[in-house]
């Protein structure tokens, strides 16, 4: 069954090991192209996301026997930011250039449709944190000219825009400030553009902030139930709802952080611990409002998966679980076709 994944960090490996490994193969990463086509990835959000300069938070640094509280990473500079980002968006550009004709980024729900029916990978470009977006709004308009059809306002640190979530359990996601006058000034930009607004990092107040100005469906990329994993980063019975009530979707990350009740981080967790998420999210708010979104190359997930060859066992496993094939269709693309045709703009 092919389907469409939400988020994947796989241009961090590009950057690491050459784009040739990606349409080659890399072992090393989640995500190659062969491994992909073979198992039925026929389009996915490819995400850029600024490192920090500076070290990340060691999660054993902070572990106690209550759980964790990780700091929030520091702001990241702007022209930092501006120039990382089209480094990246450049790689991501050379792989399609060199897939001959196997991966096509797409910037309208017409390309989206013809490829994802096609033997070819349909790339969504995705930027994760919007430091590089200048408070005047030209970059925005620049990686809209040049393909990108995704944002995240925040990834898990402040900007100009916010403030995201951080990576603390067990916790809330009400942990800071809401949008700033210019994140709102985003939400409207993005909205004019038809440019998709992922939720995944940003905090509770930044949530129902966004979601009382945009006029476009509410999206997280990557993200799980709060009552199911009480980490920050998941999502409230309530912020579900309002998901669901804007025609919305979530898609449902592997994270091993963002997956069990009692916080373990347990490489060898069951693949029902990802898809209790689904049905949680199905039977709360309805099949039309989960998707997938792995976080491909940019976590660590259970070894029942292992990577993208992992994905086609989720999709048995959720079918011997009870969803019929009309529903399983949806989880795997057709919810997130229906999002993106709602969002783009003709």
């Amino acid at each position: 069954m092919k389907f469409i994944d939400g988020h994947n960090d796989t241009v961090i490996k590009m950057k690491e090991n050459g784009v040739n490994c990606f349409l080659r193969g890399d072992r090393s990463a989640h995500l190659d192209l062969p491994r992909a086509m073979n198992a039925g990835f026929s389009g996915g959000f490819f995400a850029i996301y600024t490192p920090d300069r500076s070290d990340f938070p060691q999660l054993e640094d902070y572990q106690t026997q209550e759980g964790y509280q990780l700091p929030l990473s520091e702001p990241c500079d702007h022209h930092y930011a501006y120039q990382y980002t089209d480094y990246m968006l450049n790689l991501l550009k050379q792989a399609e250039r060199n897939s001959q004709g196997a991966l096509k980024f797409v910037s309208n729900k017409e390309e989206l449709l013809k490829y994802v029916n096609e033997d070819t990978m349909a790339g969504i470009l995705h930027i994760e944190g919007a430091e590089s977006i200048d408070p005047d709004f030209k970059a925005l308009y620049d990686y809209f000219d040049k393909g990108v059809r995704s944002l995240g306002p925040v990834w898990s640190r402040p900007n100009i825009f916010g403030e995201g979530v951080p990576y603390h359990f067990p916790s809330s996601p009400d942990t800071g400030p809401g949008l700033t006058k210019k994140g709102k000034q985003l939400v409207k930009e993005c909205n004019k553009l038809g440019i998709m607004l992922d939720l995944s990092h940003i905090n509770e107040r930044g949530f129902w902030d966004l979601a009382s100005i945009t006029n476009a469906p509410l999206v997280a990329t990557h993200s799980n139930v709060h009552t199911l994993c009480p980490i920050s980063r998941n999502l409230t019975d309530q912020q579900i709802d309002a998901i669901g009530e804007s025609n919305g979707v979530i898609g449902v990350t592997y994270s091993l952080n963002m997956l069990r009740k009692d916080g373990i981080i347990d490489a060898n967790a069951s693949m029902t611990e990802i898809t209790k998420h689904i049905h949680y999210i199905a039977e709360r708010i309805g099949i039309e409002h989960v998707a997938l979104g792995s976080d491909f190359d940019g976590t660590t997930i259970p070894k029942t998966v292992e990577d993208v060859r992992g994905v086609p066992g989720l999709m048995d496993h959720l079918q011997r679980e009870g969803l019929t094939q009309r529903e399983l269709k949806k989880v795997s693309m057709d919810n997130w076709l229906r999002v993106l045709e709602d969002t783009w703009k003709a």
